[in-house]
């Protein structure tokens, strides 16, 4: 047998023998065995039954000797280990006090009960005051607090926006008067080195602008935890609740309807909604909403500066449900890269920019640390990927192909998750990856989107999001070759697939009842909007219905 190289300066090789009869013969086995023992005992045991041709009847016999003969001279190994050391330690070859820091040590790390407790982070601990705040009379306060925020952020954004507009149009106009003067006094250099004067000095007005945002929201998401905290400090303290509760009632509300007329208002369209309700399962019937909502996606995500009596409802909805079992998810078709710098997921970032989110980090630092998860596991797939064999690697080439170029891309199917509080009706955004197959009408059950999505719906079972929305036809926008046949095909494919994909969710999660809503472009006609809300119930076989056709 081969010796360990890592044990070899303690290794003792010691002989097994074992008797045993043959027939009329007296056979004895004798095994040179490498100690300490680091095999398994009954594979051992079977390469001697092999190797030797020991007979089948002597197997649970020599298993039983060799079993007692390893465990005996490891513990005579043992004994004589620790006379030794005893024996240096007698001697004072060994500093006693050095050895009893080490074994507390040990003892300390090994075992529950003298672990030191974890101590509590200040997220957990603002985590805690806010949900508590938030169920008081002081929900109030709050959520005027950081409508003011908002308000503050929205008229840097519209200062910032008016000031790179001025500087474009001061631009176009030195560039028009450029061209002009272009094979006359000015030559194709002169024209190039004024485009890149402009390139930089809108370079450095973008810089300075984000600097400067990035200073208040900062400065308002310290400003305003610290708050929060010493609020809940005097609620504990103070013995005159009814007092505090009144002081915290002062500060009038400033999420209702404005009637300034000179203030901007948002014009939105009638959004198309049908509500229906489902029971889903074989024995246990789990009842679900579905809705059919025809609106942009980001609607769900933008707070009105001057809005209605509905955009404080909201607002409130969504703080009152942050830190609960009852969080609300939004799938975000994007590409595969994790960024926020082109389509919609700009639109996205932008959106989440205009308010503060006083609990998560920012979007861009969500991005980043995705992105370091997503090189990670490039880096441990391709590791396994050598260990495979050639063919099945051969295989996946088609697949994997563009992460070779890209190791930060994501695939197709593929997801991944950011956490916003300041977002209207939406704690939860699911960034799906789809590629142009989805326009295509040819998709099946089995393609990566549609994959995706059960993918999704899967977290949301395990992490207590209980309402998602989804784009049906698993496009944002609408184009030319999206017919009528093609969107009723989409979505009878998006909706069987739900389907079976929530009566699965009996199995993951006990049967919660949840609420899924299919959303549908602002571009879909009302007579298309109406064919698909007809679809919805054949499939989904729906008990009864909601109608509302007209929701601001």
């Amino acid at each position: 047998m081969k010796k360990n190289k890592s044990k070899a300066n303690t290794a003792a090789e010691k002989e097994f023998v074992f008797e045993f009869k043959a027939g009329k013969h007296n056979c004895v086995l004798k095994v040179p065995l490498q100690f300490p023992v680091q095999e398994n005992i009954s594979d051992l045991h079977g390469r001697l039954m092999l190797l030797h041709k020991i007979p089948c009847y002597i197997e649970n016999e020599l298993k039983t000797s060799l079993s007692a003969f390893i465990e005996r001279e490891t513990i005579l190994d043992y004994d004589r280990e620790a006379e030794l050391a005893l024996q240096r330690l007698t001697a004072g070859d060994v500093d006693v006090n050095q050895l009893t820091n080490a074994w507390t040590r040990s003892y300390v790390e090994t075992t529950l009960e003298h672990a030191r407790p974890e101590e509590p982070s200040w997220d957990e601990d603002f985590a805690d005051v806010y949900h508590e705040l938030i169920h008081s009379p002081a929900s109030d306060t709050l959520l005027n607090l950081e409508h003011n925020y908002f308000v503050s952020i929205s008229e840097l954004i519209s200062e910032r926006d008016m000031e790179i507009k001025k500087l474009q149009e001061r631009q176009a106009a030195e560039m028009d008067k450029v061209m002009h003067e272009l094979g006359n006094t000015l030559s194709d250099q002169d024209v190039n080195a004024v485009a890149s004067q402009h390139f930089d000095a809108q370079q450095v007005l973008e810089n300075k602008w984000a600097s400067e945002l990035k200073q208040v929201t900062g400065i308002q998401k310290q400003e305003y935890q610290e708050w929060v905290i010493k609020l809940h400090q005097d609620l504990q303290k103070s013995t005159n609740s009814s007092q505090i509760n009144e002081e915290i009632k002062v500060q009038p509300s400033q999420l209702s309807e404005l009637a300034d007329s000179g203030a901007r208002m948002f014009e939105e369209q009638p959004q198309l909604e049908e509500s229906f309700t489902i029971h889903l399962g074989a024995q246990l019937k789990t009842m679900h909403n579905l809705r059919l909502v025809r609106a942009d996606v980001l609607d769900f995500c933008k707070h009105r500066r001057h809005g209605s009596g509905g955009a404080k409802l909201r607002r409130l909805q969504t703080a009152l449900s942050l830190y609960s079992s009852s969080l609300c998810g939004l799938v975000l078709l994007v590409d595969n890269r994790v960024n926020s710098y082109s389509g919609i997921k700009r639109d996205f970032a932008t959106v989440a920019k205009e308010c503060t989110d006083f609990h998560f980090h920012c979007l861009e630092g969500q991005l980043e640390e995705v992105q370091q998860v997503v090189l990670y596991a490039r880096a441990q797939r391709s590791s396994k990927q050598k260990e495979q064999p050639e063919d099945y690697v051969n295989g996946r080439i088609n697949k994997i192909k563009n992460v070779e170029r890209n190791p930060s891309n994501i695939l197709p199917g593929e997801f991944y998750i950011s956490r916003h509080s300041n977002l209207s009706e939406v704690h939860v955004v699911f960034h799906l990856c789809v590629d142009d197959n989805v326009r295509s009408g040819n998709i099946t059950a089995r393609d990566p989107a549609i994959m995706g999505l059960r993918n999704i719906l899967k977290v949301c079972c395990t992490h207590d999001i209980t309402t998602v929305t989804v784009p049906l036809l698993l496009v944002h926008d609408m184009s030319e070759e999206m017919t009528i046949p093609w969107c009723l095909k989409r979505a009878e494919l998006v909706f069987k697939c739900v389907k079976g994909f929530m009566m699965e969710m009996a199995s993951w999660d006990g049967g919660i009842s949840r609420t899924v809503q299919f959303l549908v472009p602002k571009s879909i006609s009302e007579e298309m909007f109406y064919q698909l809300s007809n679809m919805l119930p054949q499939i989904f076989r729906v008990s009864s219905t909601l109608t509302l056709t007209s929701k601001h």
